[in-house]
């Protein structure tokens, strides 16, 4: 079984004093930074209060964070001309308190987007059972189907993740959320925990961004090498400001999943590449999903759908594909907790991508998220979101209330 793109991390029910422990190790500081060179440097502003505001308004660098930052060797003008593309093993921060993801405006631009495609898992063994009694038979393979164009008529609150590892530039799925703390204003996104973070071997990975509606049109491939960014990318580029993910996925994830398989999931704050326009991500795209913490068991479930865009073959990760099946039960390790699991032909590409289902009101709600498939690409499982993925997500919330 592989991760289905590229880190995961999770929660289980009974342990609330954890949960926030997690937050605070897995929370991903962002500093907007505009891709001019070091002469522009008026560009940022120069800091004048605690604010992070100069007196024109335009975003600034506290001096002691600057100074925090140098002494692990990031240097923010060097970042931004490049210096990130150089993973020394030695210096991949794993601690929340020392990531840092600045916006580099542009980075992500049509053809950068276009080429990210590489889904860091490796492939395992398609039985991959601790079966206890409580893993169901393997579900039939169901045949992935395109999404109705445009994309933001079928599955608005659906995106594309994008970011660089060690390996070159890679792609995940990813759902825009309501936040509790502004109900129609939201500008958090839901993904797998694998998608922002290597496991236990790793960690963060770099400038992650968020692309609601890629490809809204679904052009072909060839058609989209001569697309502009605004026809790739219609609701804008969305930087992830901070990002939360579960401390089992950090101390046990792995690229085939491993024991933080169950608890693959991650919350991100995101802010717009260009600055704010006055709209939250939520107004921008016209919808959020709300989340449900509280799922039915799976024989109460008539149906999951999951949504994402599979870049490992056949597919290239350009277009967005959905399955929708009645969810079976997967135990991986023993003792673990189980994880939903449908039949589903998406590839790598699609982890992170939101599970919907109907909601304890009767209406859709997100339920879960893709994180491990086989190597046959026949089915995919997301963790069950309990106490420690609310938890997270709370915090990610709180993070940002009142701004």
């Amino acid at each position: 079984m592989r991760p289905t793109d590229t880190a995961r991390r999770g929660g289980s029910a009974s342990r609330t004093p954890r949960v926030f422990a997690a937050a605070a190790l897995a929370a991903v500081l962002t500093l907007t930074a505009t891709a001019c060179g070091p002469e522009e440097d008026g560009a940022i502003g120069e800091p004048s209060s605690s604010t992070g505001q100069s007196s024109d308004g335009k975003v600034t660098i506290p001096d002691d964070l600057k100074d925090r930052l140098k002494e692990h060797g990031i240097d923010l003008d060097e970042w931004r001309k490049g210096e990130w593309k150089n993973w020394d093993k030695d210096t991949w921060l794993r601690e929340a308190k020392d990531y840092v993801n600045p916006i580099i405006e542009d980075l992500w631009d049509p053809d950068r987007m276009r080429e990210a495609d590489k889904p860091p898992e490796n492939p395992v063994d398609n039985d991959i059972s601790g079966d206890e009694g409580v893993t169901d038979p393997t579900p039939e393979p169901v045949q992935a189907a395109g999404l109705k164009t445009p994309y933001h008529d079928s599955a608005p609150a659906s995106g594309k993740l994008l970011f660089d590892g060690p390996e070159g530039s890679m792609v995940c799925s990813a759902t825009v959320v309501q936040d509790p703390a502004r109900p129609g204003k939201s500008n958090m996104v839901w993904t797998a925990g694998h998608c922002v973070h290597a496991g236990k071997n790793g960690g963060w990975y770099r400038n992650i961004a968020f692309v609601p509606s890629y490809n809204d049109s679904g052009l072909s491939t060839a058609e989209l090498e001569n697309a502009s960014k605004e026809e790739i990318a219609p609701y804008g580029v969305w930087w992830g400001q901070w990002a939360q993910t579960s401390d089992q996925w950090i101390s046990q994830g792995a690229a085939t999943g491993g024991q933080g398989a169950p608890y693959d999931f991650a919350v991100l704050q995101v802010a717009p590449e260009k600055g704010s326009t006055g709209k939250s991500l939520e107004e921008t795209v016209g919808s959020a999903l709300p989340v449900d913490f509280n799922a039915p068991a799976v024989p109460e479930i008539d149906s999951m759908t999951a949504t994402g865009y599979p870049a490992a073959p056949p597919y290239d990760g350009q277009k967005a594909l959905q399955c929708t099946d009645r969810p079976g039960r997967l135990a991986v390790f023993e003792g673990q907790p189980t994880m939903y699991r449908v039949g589903c032909t998406m590839t790598g590409g699609s982890s992170g991508g939101g599970w919907v289902a109907e909601g304890q009101d009767g209406k859709p709600a997100l339920v879960s998220n893709t994180s491990i498939g086989p190597v046959t690409a026949g089915w995919l499982a997301g963790p069950r979101l309990g106490t420690e993925a609310k938890g997270i997500y709370e915090a990610v919330s709180k993070k940002h209330a009142g701004q």
